[in-house]
């Protein structure tokens, strides 16, 4: 039995389709059917489903399935066994929303570099929205973003919190005392991008306390955000550490005492399943960097 065809059904099944099959292996959608229509012929079996939407498993699919991964996988460990991990290769996508491009994600990848130096590493950035719709058709490998992705073969892990904090610039008319949400929300707010979990938290933070039609501004890049805001056009929310430089530089002041929305998760959501032991180990040196202690400015 050819291994590649196993492997070929494995991303079918994942993926449930051809299109994206071909596309992650870097083949054609004719030579992804050939590989299919080869197996169920050895197999005997009608493997898939096929219909406008994509393709489903059928029954022997899906107990096919249990077999395939588990070969699949044992050829994968195999291999890695007969190699020096740190002279791995492959292609790592990796898929990130701002917050995590501006504060730890420069680092992280010097550490994989310096891990396996043969990995090309291909980053993405977009909002977290579109990185999960991204990971689930199996465009990325590993997704750093706000939100836990409910999918086959995706697992989860929460990496940190950031406390969300009204911030002004400190030159800037809007630095002045507000006592309190209502006196704030009368000012031009500055957030992420519109049905962003951080969008969506201002928005109920600001209903919730009865203030109707807020001037909340959406911005899909964390920079422009800090930039507008350091240039006076309103008040920003933002995650802690993405303006950490700028409270301590002075040109950005927190606003204490004022009612803020939920902090802000940050998660990991990557592919599991053969040959995707890389992404995991990745996810774990992000957690061992981010729980490390912050390191000491001089």
């Amino acid at each position: 039995m050819n291994i590649r065809f196993l492997e070929t059904f494995v991303w079918v099944a994942r993926l449930k389709s051809f299109r994206l099959t071909a596309e992650k292996l870097c083949t054609t959608q004719a030579s992804i059917s050939s590989r299919i229509a080869a197996l169920e012929e050895e197999l005997d079996s009608r493997l898939f489903v096929r219909d406008p939407r994509g393709v489903t498993l059928t029954p022997e699919g899906q107990r096919v399935l249990d077999y395939a991964e588990r070969m699949v996988e044992t050829l994968h460990a195999l291999k890695a066994a007969l190699k020096d991990p740190g002279l791995g290769r492959g292609h790592l996508r990796i898929g990130a929303m701002d917050t995590v491009i501006h504060t730890w994600l420069s680092p992280l990848v010097a550490r994989i570099n310096a891990a396996w130096p043969n990995v090309e590493v291909e980053i993405t950035a977009d909002t977290a929205r579109n990185l999960c719709e991204q990971l689930e058709k199996g465009y990325q490998d590993i997704i750093f973003q706000t939100d836990m992705v409910r999918a086959d073969t995706v697992r989860n892990a929460l990496l940190d919190r950031y406390d969300m904090k009204w911030v002004v610039a400190c030159d800037s008319e809007q630095n002045r005392p507000y006592t309190a949400l209502h006196e704030l929300a009368c000012e031009r707010i500055v957030t992420f991008s519109r049905n962003s979990r951080p969008h969506q938290d201002v928005l109920n933070l600001l209903h919730g306390a009865d203030l109707a039609a807020p001037r909340v501004n959406c911005v899909n890049s964390a920079s422009a955000i800090i930039r507008l805001v350091r240039d006076g056009f309103g008040i920003g929310l933002l995650p802690l550490p993405l303006v950490a430089a700028e409270l301590q530089a002075g040109t950005l002041r927190a606003l204490d005492g004022i009612e803020s929305p939920p902090a802000m998760d940050i998660v990991a959501s990557w592919r599991t399943g053969p040959g995707m032991a890389l992404s995991e180990q990745v996810v774990v040196l992000a957690q061992r960097l981010i729980a490390e202690p912050p390191a000491l400015s001089t």
